[in-house]
């Protein structure tokens, strides 16, 4: 079997009792960093709270060269460790597809997410989210057009930030997307940082000035706000220390 086991957001510890139990009860267990990062920790403490020995999977692993591990998976129950949870990246869901198509059998173990993070760190709504998109360090109206066609529909945008080569702040992140379109600049997002740590930072404004706020050390995210239900503004306001012109976009 292959098992896809969730890491939580930031640390060894964020792991489910249930993840755990059977990362440590796999014949191999790999681990991945290239969907996601998790910055309170590293591949030693990993293996010294799982208690074995856990390789690190690449990009190609993951993807055009997967067969291999799919293979070592008909013969043993083989588990990849995933920061957040296991199929929030389009990766990993393509691989359980492909390792179900050779017949090999598959279980997904699930974690906390940011997709859920942000709404507790927030206090937005989650039904009031739309299509998600991702601020890439090559630039691109992709994000632009997400976002505007969730405004259409008074949505929410969840916008996450670049990997690689390097984690991308909200600094440059707002800095491409003005880069591609000035206006965007104007409008009021919500930016995150180290969610799921014991200090995450939360602060809204327009989103011109959220690059000059010191956010500290990524992972970043960053919501772009259609309009918001009242009781979303006040935890803004308590929250993320919201600007009194906030108001201005309350239904």
């Amino acid at each position: 079997m292959l098992i896809f086991v969730g890491m939580g957001l930031w640390d060894e510890k964020d792991i489910s009792c249930k993840g755990l139990e059977i990362a440590r009860k796999a014949d191999e267990v790999y681990v991945e960093f290239y969907t996601s990062k998790l910055m309170g920790t590293n591949l030693k403490r990993i293996e010294e709270f799982i208690g074995r020995e856990i390789v690190e999977l690449s990009r190609s692993d993951l993807e055009e060269n997967c067969v291999w591990i799919i293979e070592r998976a008909k013969e043993k129950d083989v588990v990849i460790l995933i920061p957040g949870d296991p199929m929030i990246a389009t990766t990993h869901s393509a691989l359980r597809y492909e390792a179900e198509r050779r017949g090999v059998k598959t279980r997904v173990v699930n974690a906390g997410s940011i997709i859920n993070a942000v709404c507790g760190l927030t206090g937005l709504h989650n039904y009031k989210f739309g299509k998600s998109a991702t601020v890439s360090w090559i630039k691109s109206k992709t994000p632009i057009d997400v976002i505007n066609q969730n405004l259409s529909i008074n949505a929410h945008t969840l916008l996450f930030l670049d990997l690689h080569p390097k984690p991308m702040t909200i600094k440059d992140a707002v800095e491409i997307l003005m880069d591609v379109e000035r206006g965007v600049g104007d409008l009021f997002a919500v930016g995150i940082a180290r969610a799921g740590s014991e200090n995450p930072v939360v602060k809204c404004d327009r989103m011109k000035n959220l690059k000059d706020y010191d956010f500290g050390k990524p992972l970043h995210v960053m919501v772009v706000l259609a309009k918001l239900h009242f009781m979303e503004f006040d935890c803004l306001r308590l929250f993320a220390q919201a600007p009194d012109e906030l108001e201005e976009i309350v239904e």
